[in-house]
Protein backbone atom coordinates (compact mmCIF):
# COMPACT_ATOMS: atom_id res chain seq x y z
CA UNK A 1 0.00 0.00 0.00
CA UNK A 2 1.45 3.35 -1.00
CA UNK A 3 1.94 6.31 1.29
CA UNK A 4 -0.73 8.31 -0.52
CA UNK A 5 -3.22 5.46 -0.08
CA UNK A 6 -2.44 5.33 3.65
CA UNK A 7 -2.93 9.09 3.93
CA UNK A 8 -6.28 8.78 2.15
CA UNK A 9 -7.38 6.01 4.55
CA UNK A 10 -6.34 8.16 7.53
CA UNK A 11 -8.37 11.11 6.19
CA UNK A 12 -11.36 8.80 5.68
CA UNK A 13 -11.09 7.50 9.27
CA UNK A 14 -10.91 11.05 10.59
CA UNK A 15 -13.93 12.05 8.51
CA UNK A 16 -15.90 9.01 9.69
CA UNK A 17 -15.18 9.90 13.31
CA UNK A 18 -16.39 13.43 12.61
CA UNK A 19 -19.55 12.09 10.97
CA UNK A 20 -20.14 9.81 13.98
CA UNK A 21 -19.71 12.85 16.23
CA UNK A 22 -22.31 14.79 14.25
CA UNK A 23 -24.74 11.85 13.93
CA UNK A 24 -24.54 11.00 17.65
CA UNK A 25 -26.71 14.02 18.41
CA UNK A 26 -29.43 13.02 15.97
CA UNK A 27 -32.63 11.99 17.80
CA UNK A 28 -33.41 9.44 15.06
CA UNK A 29 -30.36 7.35 16.01
CA UNK A 30 -31.30 4.57 18.47
CA UNK A 31 -29.68 4.34 21.92
CA UNK A 32 -27.32 1.38 21.28
CA UNK A 33 -25.68 2.96 18.21
CA UNK A 34 -25.36 6.24 20.14
CA UNK A 35 -23.55 4.50 22.99
CA UNK A 36 -21.20 2.74 20.56
CA UNK A 37 -20.61 6.03 18.70
CA UNK A 38 -19.81 7.87 21.94
CA UNK A 39 -17.35 5.14 22.99
CA UNK A 40 -15.62 5.19 19.60
CA UNK A 41 -15.39 8.98 19.57
CA UNK A 42 -14.12 9.06 23.16
CA UNK A 43 -11.47 6.46 22.38
CA UNK A 44 -10.45 8.27 19.20
CA UNK A 45 -9.92 11.60 20.96
CA UNK A 46 -8.60 10.15 24.22
CA UNK A 47 -4.92 10.74 24.87
CA UNK A 48 -4.81 7.38 26.67
CA UNK A 49 -4.57 4.19 24.60
CA UNK A 50 -5.18 0.60 25.67
CA UNK A 51 -1.67 -0.21 24.50
CA UNK A 52 0.71 2.76 24.90
CA UNK A 53 2.16 3.99 21.60
CA UNK A 54 5.74 3.85 22.90
CA UNK A 55 5.63 0.03 22.80
CA UNK A 56 7.13 -0.88 19.41
CA UNK A 57 4.64 -2.24 16.87
CA UNK A 58 2.02 -3.24 19.49
CA UNK A 59 1.50 0.39 20.47
CA UNK A 60 -0.14 1.20 17.16
CA UNK A 61 -2.17 -2.01 16.80
CA UNK A 62 -5.04 -0.64 18.87
CA UNK A 63 -5.16 2.43 16.60
CA UNK A 64 -4.93 0.30 13.46
CA UNK A 65 -7.39 -2.40 14.53
CA UNK A 66 -9.67 -1.27 17.38
CA UNK A 67 -10.53 2.16 16.03
CA UNK A 68 -11.54 0.98 12.53
CA UNK A 69 -13.49 -1.92 14.08
CA UNK A 70 -15.30 0.48 16.39
CA UNK A 71 -16.13 2.78 13.50
CA UNK A 72 -17.31 -0.18 11.41
CA UNK A 73 -19.57 -1.41 14.26
CA UNK A 74 -21.02 2.06 14.84
CA UNK A 75 -21.71 2.52 11.13
CA UNK A 76 -23.41 -0.89 10.92
CA UNK A 77 -25.65 -0.06 13.89
CA UNK A 78 -26.75 3.35 12.60
CA UNK A 79 -29.73 3.17 10.23
CA UNK A 80 -28.33 3.31 6.70
CA UNK A 81 -30.47 6.25 5.60
CA UNK A 82 -29.19 8.37 8.50
CA UNK A 83 -25.55 7.39 7.87
CA UNK A 84 -25.82 8.21 4.16
CA UNK A 85 -27.49 11.53 4.96
CA UNK A 86 -24.59 12.53 7.21
CA UNK A 87 -21.94 11.23 4.79
CA UNK A 88 -23.50 13.34 2.05
CA UNK A 89 -23.80 16.37 4.32
CA UNK A 90 -20.13 16.25 5.34
CA UNK A 91 -18.56 14.80 2.18
CA UNK A 92 -16.73 18.04 1.37
CA UNK A 93 -15.85 18.88 4.96
CA UNK A 94 -12.17 19.80 4.94
CA UNK A 95 -11.83 20.98 8.52
CA UNK A 96 -13.11 17.87 10.27
CA UNK A 97 -12.32 18.75 13.84
CA UNK A 98 -14.27 17.66 16.88
CA UNK A 99 -14.56 20.64 19.21
CA UNK A 100 -12.52 20.36 22.41
CA UNK A 101 -14.49 20.10 25.61
CA UNK A 102 -13.01 20.25 29.09
CA UNK A 103 -16.05 18.44 30.46
CA UNK A 104 -15.65 15.58 27.96
CA UNK A 105 -11.93 15.38 28.74
CA UNK A 106 -12.74 15.15 32.45
CA UNK A 107 -15.24 12.36 31.82
CA UNK A 108 -12.74 10.42 29.69
CA UNK A 109 -10.05 10.87 32.33
CA UNK A 110 -12.47 9.75 35.07
CA UNK A 111 -13.36 6.61 33.11
CA UNK A 112 -9.68 5.72 32.64
CA UNK A 113 -8.98 6.34 36.34
CA UNK A 114 -11.95 4.15 37.28
CA UNK A 115 -10.71 1.37 34.98
CA UNK A 116 -7.23 1.61 36.48
CA UNK A 117 -8.63 1.50 40.02
CA UNK A 118 -10.76 -1.54 39.23
CA UNK A 119 -7.73 -3.28 37.73
CA UNK A 120 -5.61 -2.35 40.77
CA UNK A 121 -8.22 -3.70 43.21
CA UNK A 122 -8.63 -6.87 41.17
CA UNK A 123 -4.87 -7.48 40.98
CA UNK A 124 -4.48 -6.73 44.69
CA UNK A 125 -7.22 -9.19 45.62
CA UNK A 126 -5.74 -11.77 43.25
CA UNK A 127 -2.33 -11.63 44.94
CA UNK A 128 -3.88 -11.46 48.41
CA UNK A 129 -5.58 -14.82 47.79
CA UNK A 130 -2.31 -16.50 46.82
Amino acid sequence: MSLSALKQRARELKRNIYILYRAAGDPRVPLLPKLVMICVIAYAVSPVDLIPDFIPVLGYLDDLILLPLGIWLAVKLVPESIWEEYRERYKDEHSVKIPASKRAAAVIAAVWVAILLICFVWIKSFFKDL
